[in-house]
């Protein structure tokens, strides 16, 4: 019935706990926008601006983290991330300026994906392939069940002062610095990249069409689940329940992220290939959507949201494994950050183009809409999988596809045999 195996390493349970701690406090920046408005006197067009700032800060922010997971390690990128964080978010609890907070923000958005490309490259690192997908989907449903507690202490804190949610945001930061810097395993020596057939492009992230379609199909995904965070709220208002409900459906949704892992170690559904896995998801989460579409109450709601659910385990552990599979020795961090930036460009995109459908078409058209994107990408999916063929005298090559000008190298470690759902 279940996947035979394997035990996780004890590393990945250090990340899971330390990503989950610091979730716990990573509450803040959902209040930037009301902390500008309020505090400073400005509009809601200025305190978006400041917000959409910071989003555009963490494209780059992932860029960094990769490049700098790869050169100086895992565990100082994720310590010098951290301790980023902590620090620019004292600079906004205390800016006593528009100006002041605009900048400290920028900077928060810069240091903010620091940790991400580190953690994740550090599972690839002590994971083999087989149990990626495990281990990346619990590393999810522990920021998840973080995001639960952290709804509480935000709840508890903002009612006192604002501030001093980025107060205690960075006091996680510092502990979590500080632990990470004790218990993870000292950085190894930086590994070259792996050459190959003579090629220039071997190690180059943006050289790998394997992994520039994930990359598209990573911000297709973001867009849809970061639109479910930020619209769902306006969602429940203009159906005429409370928007703070929102709260209730994003606890149902870690609560399905941490129930549902068993159903990862089922034979079949660890069996699936990359693209059916990937597009069985895209279909749970268009039925989801649909069910928003569609909901009169708040039970029908918190239904939807278990669909939806469902759906992002499938993706989200699987995608990062597919990423981390195609990167050759050396360049895992910089693989998942070149992946990571889908969700910048999804957070900056997600409350604008959300706020303009509901305004202007109304909660039916939005959530059938975001259905409709995942339709569509559960159909690209399976025409990719029956046509996507490799073609005579191409070898793919730690993700790489590359022309092959003279006698076949010796097969390379099996490392990358779960290509791209886009290759298979």
């Amino acid at each position: 019935m279940y996947e035979s195996a394997s035990r996780l390493p004890r590393i990945v349970w250090l990340l899971v706990t330390a990503r989950a701690f610091n979730r716990l406090g990573a509450f803040s920046m959902s209040f930037l926008t009301v902390l500008v408005s309020s505090e400073f006197d400005a509009g809601t067009a200025t305190a978006g601006l400041v917000a959409a700032a910071f989003g555009l800060a963490t494209i780059p922010s992932r860029l960094i983290g990769g490049r700098l997971a790869d050169q100086i390690g895992r565990r100082s990128t994720i310590v010098l991330g951290l301790s980023g964080c902590a620090l620019t978010q004292l600079g906004i609890a205390a800016s006593g300026s528009l100006a002041a907070v605009t900048a400290w923000a920028i900077l928060l958005g810069l240091a903010y994906e620091l940790y991400e490309p580190p953690s994740q490259a550090m599972i690839a690192d002590a994971v083999p392939s087989k149990l990626r997908v495990r281990a990346y989907s619990l590393l999810n449903a522990a920021m998840a069940v973080g995001g639960m507690g952290a709804g509480l202490l935000a709840a508890g804190l903002g009612r006192w002062d604002l501030r001093w949610l980025f107060v205690a945001d960075a006091v996680t930061c510092a502990v979590c610095a500080v632990v990470v810097r004790a218990v993870l395993p000292a950085d190894l020596p930086a590994q070259p990249p792996v050459t190959a057939c003579a090629t220039a492009s071997a190690g180059s992230p943006w050289r790998d069409r394997a992994l520039l379609a994930m990359l598209a199909f990573g911000t297709a995904y973001a867009l849809v689940h970061m639109q479910v965070i930020m619209s769902l709220p306006l969602s429940l208002e203009q159906r005429g329940l409370r928007p703070a409900d929102a709260g209730l459906l994003f606890t149902t949704a870690a609560v399905t992220a941490l129930a549902a892992q068993p159903l990862l170690r089922l034979r079949r559904v660890a069996a699936l290939s990359a693209p059916a896995a990937l597009a069985t998801g895209c279909l749970l989460l268009a039925a989801g959507l649909v069910g928003y579409a569609m909901a009169p109450d708040l039970p029908a709601y918190a239904l939807a949201t278990v669909v939806c659910g469902l759906g992002d385990l499938l993706i989200m552990g699987r995608v990062l494994a597919v990423v981390a599979d195609l990167a050759p020795n050396g360049t895992t961090g910089r693989y998942l950050a070149v992946y990571g930036i889908s969700w910048g460009i999804a957070t900056v995109a997600a409350p604008a183009l959300g706020t303009q459908i509901l305004e202007r078409a109304g909660v039916e058209t939005l959530w059938a809409g975001m259905a409709g994107v995942c339709l569509a990408l559960a159909a690209l999916l399976a025409v990719r999988r029956t046509t996507g063929r490799r073609t005579a005298g191409l070898r793919p090559t730690g993700g790489s596809t590359q022309v092959m000008t003279g006698p076949a190298p010796a097969p390379a470690p099996a490392r990358a045999a779960q290509s791209s759902p886009t290759e298979q």
